[in-house]
Formats: structure tokens, C-alpha cells, sequence
């Protein structure tokens, strides 16, 4: 398999590394900082140092570009010219709908899917670079209605197979979502360091001693300026919706804790750490897979709309396999879903789409 990589940073150069050590593959990359390839190069997550984006691009199966996501509709509109049919070309950015948009009438728009893996690491840069980065890492790909369906699993399984956990969502629903467990942890983080500057930081003899909690709670404070001014930007509205009920929520926790009363404050703390527990509950699954077997009409945008409908409702597709049919109108899908309730869910809502769905028993699985 040949790939491209189009920008060699953190996680272009992740990319690289495990294309090249997991599944073998060839790698070529392309960086409009000659410093970046060089550094790619040494560190092993490129087999080829392109001088141009076309170069890099020729004869590649799978383009991922990684820039700044403000340089992405450029960006992708560019490898999606410069590569042929049957190449797919994807990107990494933090922010979807205005990627989608933006590629929308293109043509060969069907062969972009939009991607987010939600990886990273303290370090920036090539240098930082993992094979391991997207180890049990969520890895979100956004469709379009007129994505082909035959890209989608070739790139669903080559995700997984660098050890991520691959599920599609639509672009408005990545990046509401996004706005609140991503972008509004930065917001807030910066908001903390400017009051306990204001409160704290102009005064030498009154500067209290920085604890964990602090610390902790504002890691991220101030990170990458140029890179987070531009996810702002792209996601300036569920953003500001986020900020907007966070405030609403601070000003309630104001009034409860004016109100003295010790009892309702332990219930509200106590209640707060369960509402923790089950957020960041483990979702890498562990049941058992169950294969259900969909008839599907051949047509633009099906498989597309099976992934989305299941990701909407939190369903995970572990493995996908197509199998078109002799006339090319008709194919079937073998999709395998781990645990059985979720198995069911799945076939119910593919059943609702108009599908014909099988469970295959597991003795014939």
C-alpha cells in the first residue's frame, strides 16, 4: 500500500510511522517546510521526501492531510485534483462542517472523508512522533451523503488498523460534541489562569503557593496560540454556546454555594462525581462480535448512511467488509458489532433505513 501524508507534524509523522511499521506500507510526504521532512525523514515515518504535493500524492491509495485546520479546504481541494478515481484523501482536523462545506462541489468531493483522531501527545512537532499515538484512540470520520462507500472501508479498516477505534458521525454533531469535550477544556483553562492572575499575580506579597488541582486543571491553558485561535474560529458558534451554559451552570453553583447549606453541597459534589464516573467511563467494548449481513442497493451514499446512523447512536462498527454483486446493482455489507445488545440496535436502525438485515449465527461467522 502506498500512502501519502500531506504535512509532517505530530501526527502527520505518527501516521507515517505506523503505515510504515504495522501494515508495511510506503510512505511519501510532503511538507511546504523543507526542516519538517528532513526531521520526518530521520526519524523513520517517511520512505520519501516529495518536492511537491503532486509528487507526493502519485500513486498513493490513501492521502491524509494534516495542516492547521484553516489550511485544510486549500489543502485537501488540491489532493483531490492532484490524485486519480479510487483515491481517497482525508484529512485530521479538529473541526468538520467548514471542511465540508467548503469541499462540497468539488469534483471527486465523493472520494473525501473527513477525519479526527483524538490523539496527541505533551510534545509537538515530527519529533514527538509514535507509532503507538492512536492506540485505542477514537478516530471520528465524517461522510458525506455522496461519499463512496468502497473509500469508506478501505479507510475505516486502515484506521484500525493503526490501532484506532474507527466510528463515523455527521460533521455538525463531531463538532458540537468536540465544542464541549475538547474546545471548551481550553476555554475554560485560560479563563481560570486570567482570574487567579488578576486575583493573585500582582501582588508578590500575597501570591499563593500554585497546588495540583490548579495545575492540573490548566495544562492546557495558552496552547498553541495559532492553532487554537483557528479551531475557535472554525467552531466559533457551538463554542460560544458551550461558554454561554457553562456560565449559566457557574452562576448556579454560586447560589448554591452562597446558600451555606452543607447537606445540598455534598449532595451536588456527590452528584457531580457520579455524572464524572460515567463520562469517562470505559468505551473500548468488550464483547463478544456478532456479524449481521445487509442487502443493500448499489447507489452513492449508502454505506455512508448505514455508518452514520449507527455512530449517531453510539453504535461501533468493529470490522466491515462490502460485497458488490455480479450486476453492480445490488451488494451486500458483513458488518460485526461487539456485544449483542448493541448488535441488535444496530440491525433495528439499519432495518429503518430500508435494508434487508441478517444476523449470521456464530458458528457461520
Amino acid at each position: 500500500m502506498r500512502i501519502a501524508v500531506l504535512g509532517v507534524g505530530l501526527i502527520g509523522g505518527s501516521i507515517g510511522l505506523a503505515a510504515k511499521r504495522r501494515l508495511g506500507a510506503e510512505v511519501a510526504g510532503y511538507d511546504p517546510q523543507p526542516a519538517n521532512l528532513e526531521r520526518a525523514l530521520e526519524v523513520g515515518a517517511l520512505d520519501r521526501a516529495a518536492e511537491s504535493l503532486a509528487d507526493a500524492v502519485a500513486d498513493a491509495e490513501v492521502i491524509f492531510c494534516a495542516a492547521p485546520v484553516t489550511a485544510l479546504p486549500a489543502l485537501v481541494a488540491d489532493a483531490i485534483e492532484a490524485s486519480g478515481e479510487g483515491v481517497v484523501v482525508t484529512d485530521v482536523g479538529s473541526t468538520k462542517r467548514a471542511l465540508l462545506e467548503a469541499v462540497e462541489g468539488l469534483d471527486g468531493e465523493e472520494r473525501f472523508i473527513g477525519g479526527h483522531p483524538l490523539a496527541g501527545a505533551e510534545t509537538a512537532g515530527v519529533e514527538g512522533s509514535r507509532e503507538d499515538l492512536f492506540d485505542g484512540a477514537r478516530w471520528y470520520l465524517t461522510p458525506s451523503p455522496r461519499s463512496e462507500g468502497v473509500l469508506f472501508e478501505r479507510l475505516r479498516r486502515l484506521i484500525a488498523d493503526f490501532g484506532a477505534r474507527p466510528q463515523a458521525v455527521e460533521a455538525s454533531v463531531h463538532d458540537r460534541d468536540m465544542a464541549t469535550v475538547s474546545h471548551l477544556p481550553h476555554v475554560l483553562a485560560n479563563a481560570l489562569v486570567a482570574v487567579a492572575a488578576g486575583s493573585l499575580g500582582d501582588d508578590s506579597d500575597r501570591r499563593a503557593e500554585v497546588g495540583r488541582s490548579f495545575r492540573d486543571a490548566v495544562r492546557v491553558a495558552g496552547a498553541n496560540p495559532g492553532i487554537w485561535a483557528d479551531i475557535y474560529g472554525t467552531n466559533a458558534d457551538a463554542v460560544a454556546e458551550e461558554i454561554d451554559a457553562t456560565v449559566e451552570r457557574l452562576q448556579e453553583a454560586a447560589a448554591l454555594i452562597r446558600g451555606r447549606d452543607v447537606d445540598e453541597l455534598a449532595r451536588w459534589q456527590a452528584s457531580i462525581g457520579e455524572q464524572r464516573r460515567r463520562l469517562l467511563a470505559d468505551h473500548t467494548g468488550t464483547g463478544e462480535l456478532t456479524e449481521l449481513l445487509v442487502v443493500v442497493e448499489n447507489r452513492p451514499g449508502t454505506i455512508a448512511e448505514i455508518a452514520l446512523s449507527l455512530g449517531q447512536a453510539g453504535v461501533n462498527i468493529a470490522d466491515m467488509s462490502l460485497f458488490p454483486a455480479a450486476d453492480r446493482r445490488t451488494g451486500a455489507v458483513s458488518l460485526w458489532i461487539d456485544g449483542e445488545d448493541a448488535a441488535a440496535r444496530a440491525a433495528e436502525l439499519v432495518a429503518e433505513l430500508g435494508h434487508q438485515v441478517t444476523t449470521v449465527p456464530a458458528s457461520e461467522s
